[in-house]
């Protein structure tokens, strides 16, 4: 079984895989008339996030509304898809360093 640390990363790996997936979303819809940018609470959602649980999704405040009532700007999306990939690739490392450890454990227990 995963440490205590190992199921958070679990957890936080779905919350960035459930941004991802919203970013991709805010791309997709970036010249969609009336669309809204979607986002996670990162600082919230991830203290609160229980098992299993869906994170909540926010709309933004604060960015610039196009004529359309689009507010998606691609710079913004942009700079959050490099900072997941970024965030995703420390919680994979560190992943895999819990389950290093756990291995040990296993062959020590078999070898001891």
């Amino acid at each position: 079984m995963l440490t205590d640390l190992g199921v958070q990363l679990g957890r936080y790996m779905d919350l960035l895989a459930q941004r991802q997936r919203l970013v991709a979303s805010n791309l997709a819809n970036l010249d969609t008339p009336g669309y809204r940018t979607k986002d996670v609470d990162f600082q919230f959602e991830y203290m609160s996030l229980a098992p299993g649980a869906q994170p909540h999704v926010i709309e933004p405040q604060g960015l610039v509304v196009k004529n359309d009532g689009n507010n998606v700007s691609l710079d913004r999306e942009a700079r959050l898809l490099a900072e997941n990939a970024l965030r995703f690739n420390v919680a994979t490392s560190l992943l895999r360093g819990e389950l290093r450890e756990l291995r040990k454990a296993i062959e020590e227990g078999k070898n001891g």
